[in-house]
């Protein structure tokens, strides 16, 4: 496997609201997540941080994620204690309410692909050269795309975009969505909406066919989003299967 992972604050937040990460064990299993916060200056990092640092601590806490069911348990149950750490914090922090995050998350074993998310964070499939979403946005332009208010391209645009249905630290119960992926994929894409609201799918495929390792290919759709504007942090996690991979 090949597997990069950088974020970036733009060109536009004095900031970076976020925060991604891609680790793996010694039983060649892989998660990568990524969390965009929200809550303004100082707040939202430690949102996402939380996220991010616990899952860490989690995962490597287990000598092996287990079966698919033992993982789909251990994403259902670890984003209640994210969500319970967020409010935590707020409680002992009065200056941080309000803060959340987005979380998307993929764990990949040699058996099977799951993918899990809260927000609009997003994880992508690469197969066959072209890039195919796999979780669907907890926002309210996706409710309103999906009850046919809005066309997709008008959801693009809308001034409320941002206006999120689900997110840690502000739900309270909160469910995480959870995707079965083929295995057969060629790479798993997760990123901040800093990259998809700066480049179309086909720019971004562009890039992931290209010659280039995948450092130079995550460092380049990042300089790409800043050289659009880069109007938010920008954060992506990146897994190339090699030849002989499973």
């Amino acid at each position: 496997m090949q597997t990069c992972y950088m974020t970036d604050p733009g060109r536009v937040r004095s900031h970076n609201e976020d925060n991604v990460v891609i680790i793996n064990n010694d039983n060649n299993e892989y998660m990568l997540a990524v969390a965009d916060g929200m809550g303004g200056h100082k707040a939202g990092e430690v949102a996402s941080a939380i996220a991010i640092d616990h899952l860490t601590e989690e995962f490597y806490r287990m000598d092996s994620i287990g079966t698919k069911d033992n993982a789909i348990e251990f994403l259902r149950n670890i984003v209640l204690e994210i969500n319970s750490k967020i409010f935590d914090y707020t409680k002992e922090n009065p200056g941080s309410k309000g803060m959340g995050t987005t979380l998307v998350v993929a764990i990949k074993t040699d058996e099977f692909i799951l993918y899990g998310n809260i927000g609009d964070s997003s994880g992508y499939v690469v197969k066959n050269g072209k890039l195919h979403k796999v979780t669907k946005d907890h926002s309210l332009v996706n409710l309103l795309v999906s009850t046919g208010e809005l066309t997709p391209e008008e959801a693009k645009y809308h001034p409320r975009k941002n206006v999120l249905m689900r997110a840690l630290g502000a739900n309270d119960p909160i469910e995480i969505d959870i995707f079965d992926v083929d295995l057969s994929v060629d790479g798993l894409l997760l990123c901040s909406d800093g990259l998809t609201n700066m480049l179309t799918d086909e720019q971004i495929e562009k890039v992931l066919n290209s010659e280039l390792t995948v450092e130079e290919m995550v460092d380049k759709l990042i300089k790409k989003c800043n050289s659009r504007g880069g109007t938010d942090n920008i954060s992506i996690a990146f897994l190339k299967k090699e030849s002989g991979d499973l």
